[in-house]
């Protein structure tokens, strides 16, 4: 048997009112008076009437409701932010929708187009590593106020959330050579990921300014930057007639792959070869020695990202321009590339 549905016209209709008398009673409209807001309530619960959320959004043109959209859900750092979108919004009176896109551009392009359709009031979004078409996210922008986090584009001109990946690799790579290290290894994506290219040049940098030349042989690419690669691409480094003093990767994730086959093969570190990851993701404290690692924010970036985007939600002409706003890191030195007296 098929469940009834109840509606404000099956509450009218039960107590011989207007549809725009039940929904002001709902909302507590001053017009209606306080007995016949009681007894329109009083049916309504014992109906178990609940509101349908996007019809009411499409004709306030209003849903209070965020949509989110991030490469992987599972990622630490992900989760991290994440779970304070979810906290902001909800003091903030916004509902939130997560998708997934899983890095594919087509399933990217429709959850842009179902959050549309939905009716939300603004769009978080980490772009797919191998989004090139920005055409979606344009047409998503010009509907709705949209604002790039982690994963972002230059060419977008939207408010983005980013940290300052060139800086913060910098950083992690000028620790290594003041520890002594000349060889020093990278493990990253391919060209077309914007943070992996950021991590790099940041890489490339801290080499000129010390005056360590550029040895190709030590640069290694990668379209999974996974645990598995981590491993895969270590063997490969530690084969070299000369191979490195140091490794960097731009994930916690592949650089504990680093560090299990270091161990395997009794190299020590960080005497012989230092690791160092991003991230500093839960793995990076608990993989033995711990894990020298940037610290990525994560609950600074959600925080951040609900406030910006709430505001032009709100104050849609006063955020016309689009505007860059960078979260600091911090290098967190651990065991495997310090070596305790």
């Amino acid at each position: 048997m098929k469940k009834q549905v109840i509606t404000l016209k099956e509450i009218a209709k039960r107590l011989s009112l207007s549809t725009s008398t039940i929904s002001r009673a709902l909302n507590n409209h001053p017009d209606i008076s306080p007995s016949t807001t009681k007894t329109i309530k009083d049916l309504a619960k014992k109906l178990n009437y609940m509101p349908n959320i996007f019809a009411k959004g499409f004709r306030q043109h209003k849903t209070n409701i965020i949509g989110v959209i991030v490469p992987n859900i599972l990622s630490y750092f992900t989760s991290t932010i994440l779970k304070e979108i979810l906290l902001q919004a909800e003091i903030k009176g916004y509902r939130v929708i997560i998708s997934e896109s899983n890095n594919d551009v087509k399933k990217e392009k429709e959850m842009l187009y179902t959050m549309l359709q939905f009716g939300v009031d603004g769009i978080l979004m980490s772009l797919s590593k191998n989004t090139i078409d920005i055409d979606p996210i344009l047409y998503a922008l010009n509907q709705k106020p949209l604002l790039l986090f982690d994963k972002v584009s230059h060419k977008i001109p939207c408010t983005q959330i980013i940290i300052n990946g060139e800086e913060a690799t910098f950083n992690a790579i000028e620790h290594l050579i003041n520890i002594g290290k000349k060889r020093i290894a990278i493990i990253k994506e391919f060209k077309h990921s914007y943070n992996s290219e950021k991590r790099f040049q940041g890489y490339l940098r801290a080499l000129k300014t010390h005056n360590i030349p550029v040895d190709e042989k030590l640069i290694l690419s990668t379209d999974d930057i996974s645990l598995e690669k981590g491993i895969m691409l270590t063997s490969q480094l530690i084969s070299l007639k000369e191979r490195p003093d140091a490794i960097f990767s731009i994930t916690d994730t592949a650089a504990v792959g680093v560090i299990q086959t270091l161990k395997k093969f009794n190299i020590k570190i960080p005497e012989e070869v230092a690791v160092v990851g991003f991230s500093n993701s839960l793995i990076s404290k608990i993989i033995e020695p711990n894990l020298t690692t940037i610290d990525q924010p994560g609950k600074r970036i959600g925080g951040v990202a609900v406030e910006f985007l709430i505001r032009e939600i709100q104050e849609p002409k006063d955020y016309v321009s689009s505007k860059t706003i960078e979260i600091k890191t911090n290098l967190i030195i651990r065991e495997s590339t310090f070596l305790s007296v």
